[in-house]
């Protein structure tokens, strides 16, 4: 064989390592994000610590508007073109992952379905993570939004 031939096949060899190594640690990446996902009836038992005023509602409005308007559009309504199919948060009826405040809460943090990613490093305090909650009922229709305090 020639130089140049063992120079392309080390070449190969070198690229399908890296390849396969980064897939391992994507994976594990994955296996460690899904063994720290809260479960379903965790998640329907957790209530939320911040309570639903119009000031953590305002506060979840700001946090939405920076980081779930690229998905769920500015009206929280998912009209918008993208590679994903994000949820219409006014509608409870369509939420896949459930609509109790630990549900949601669950959703934003450990992400839902294949397609909403987990918001866990994003936002990194819980309290803002509740505050969006807060903000995302209040985008109900009227009966089913809870009573403000």
């Amino acid at each position: 064989m020639t130089r140049r031939v063992v120079a392309i096949i080390f070449t190969a060899v070198v690229i399908s390592s890296a390849i396969v190594a980064r897939a391992m640690v994507s994976t594990e990446r994955e296996n460690i994000q899904r063994a720290n996902r809260m479960s379903s009836e965790e998640a329907k038992k957790l209530k939320s610590p911040v309570p639903y005023t119009k000031e953590s509602i305002n506060q979840g409005r700001n946090l939405f508007a920076r980081t779930c308007t690229a998905c769920h559009g500015n009206d929280g309504k998912s009209q918008v073109d993208v590679v994903a199919n994000a949820t219409d948060l006014t509608d409870p009826k369509a939420f896949g992952s459930g609509t109790s405040e630990g549900e949601i809460f669950r959703s934003i943090r450990d992400g839902a379905g294949d397609t909403m990613p987990p918001f866990k490093t994003q936002i990194s305090k819980e309290e803002d993570m509740w505050n969006l909650v807060n903000f995302i009922r209040s985008l109900w229709p009227e009966p089913m939004r809870p009573k403000l305090q």
